[in-house]
């Protein structure tokens, strides 16, 4: 069986760490943002860790 393609979009948009955690990027900081708060505006630009169900399907797709 031959090996699985690496997904280009998953790895444009997740990062592994090295102890395995995958990275994400917030959603709702391209576009709109007069209406939003400061606050909210700068707790989008942190970014977010993936659930470790949801980081085991990504792997498989960034790490193929």
């Amino acid at each position: 069986m031959p090996k699985m393609k690496t997904k280009r979009n998953a790895v444009k948009r997740f990062k592994v760490s090295g102890s395995g955690k995958v990275k994400r990027f917030k959603a709702g900081a391209r576009h709109l943002l007069t209406r939003k708060s400061p606050k909210r505006k700068r707790r989008l630009r942190k970014g977010g860790i993936l659930t470790t169900s949801m980081s085991k399907r990504i792997q498989k797709l960034v790490q193929a």
